[in-house]
């Protein structure tokens, strides 16, 4: 399959780009676009043909399901049966932005989307090139990480095309993604609504508009049937080991130090402040708070090969706020965990 790369570098370019790629998602075609987390792999949500095209390209199980993406408010609601009184609180405000509301299906979306569950994640993106697509096409689209399943999420058109070029029918290239990691996905079918995976929005933003909220225990992937993406695989990986290494500049240098020794390249991924400090075979500075940290940790795993480094060392960070997105996503990449 050739696919089509078409780039938005002015309004022109996007108006061509986005009618081009609304005709491929009629057709039933896949396009990868970027979202203000992560380039999404979008397919008609409505069609299971077009669907079941996202999970051979990634080479994700179709036990997973996927998120629809809409435009607005009224696109969401045709999606299903109810909306509970915490969902229109959440949807009012923050969306559009990265949040994903699992609400009940009323069976529009393909059961390949849902994986035959009786929810459906939906969300309404915050970037001007999938709003405008999704406009421009008027369907829902499902749209999981534009990536080979397993992989770092991709935050750059050059990392969709480097996954999945000759898989898809087309990627428009709308430049880097803002937040980095993906949505924070909220069950609001419970009595108290649970958090499913965290992501750009907080479980503090969340409470301080609806009250409590939950945590779901499965966020660790055992799950026999994830509500949401990313409850049950293994996601994220690297191409080289990766230890997350809990402690200090020092301690995360004796480590370096002893894997050095036994002949290994060692790579590290650590915030400004404490990537400073320290001395490997290439070292890698992810930020000087959380919110830059989660913006450039996909970039960051993908930057390390097998002829570069044998072994990558990153920091833990601190759960509060989006930490907690950041460490979801490093606890699931990592092969070892390091107590110092």
């Amino acid at each position: 399959m050739q696919t089509k790369r078409m780039y938005i570098d002015n309004e022109n370019d996007a108006s061509e780009a986005l009618a081009a790629a609304s005709v491929l998602l009629r057709e039933g075609e896949t396009v990868a676009f970027p979202t203000e987390t992560v380039y999404g792999l979008g397919a008609d949500a409505t069609k299971k043909e077009a669907v079941s095209k996202i999970f051979k390209a990634k080479g994700r199980p179709e036990d997973n399901p996927l998120i629809a993406h809409v435009a607005t408010k009224k696109q969401l609601k045709n999606l299903v049966t109810s909306l509970p009184v915490v969902a229109e609180k959440l949807i009012d405000a923050f969306t559009p932005g990265p949040l994903t509301l699992v609400l009940p299906s009323n069976g529009t979306c393909a059961e390949n989307v849902t994986a035959g569950l009786s929810t459906i994640g939906v969300r309404i993106p915050d970037h001007p090139v999938a709003r405008g697509l999704l406009k421009k096409c008027d369907l829902p689209l499902a749209a999981p990480s534009a990536n080979i399943s397993g992989k770092p999420s991709p935050t750059t058109a050059d990392h969709v095309w480097s996954d999945l070029e000759g898989r898809i029918a087309g990627l428009v290239d709308g430049g880097a993604t803002g937040v980095g990691v993906e949505s924070t996905v909220i069950d609001c079918t419970q009595e108290i609504p649970v958090i499913l995976r965290p992501g750009g929005i907080t479980k503090e933003q969340l409470e301080g508009e609806i009250g409590q909220v939950m945590i779901d225990p499965a966020l660790a992937g055992t799950a026999s049937q994830p509500k949401a993406p990313g409850m049950k695989y293994t996601h994220y990986a690297p191409d080289v080991p990766m230890w997350l290494v809990d402690g200090s500049a020092e301690a995360i240098q004796s480590v370096i130090d002893t894997e050095r020794k036994g002949g290994k390249r060692v790579g590290v991924m650590a915030s400004t402040e404490t990537a400073a400090k320290l001395h490997a075979d290439r070292t890698i500075p992810l930020g000087s708070d959380l919110r830059e940290i989660a913006a450039s940790l996909y970039d960051a795993l993908r930057v390390f090969k097998h002829e570069d480094v044998d072994l990558i060392l990153c920091e833990t960070f601190d759960l509060e706020g989006i930490g907690q997105a950041v460490m979801n996503r490093l606890e699931k990449a990592a092969t070892e965990f390091v107590a110092n």
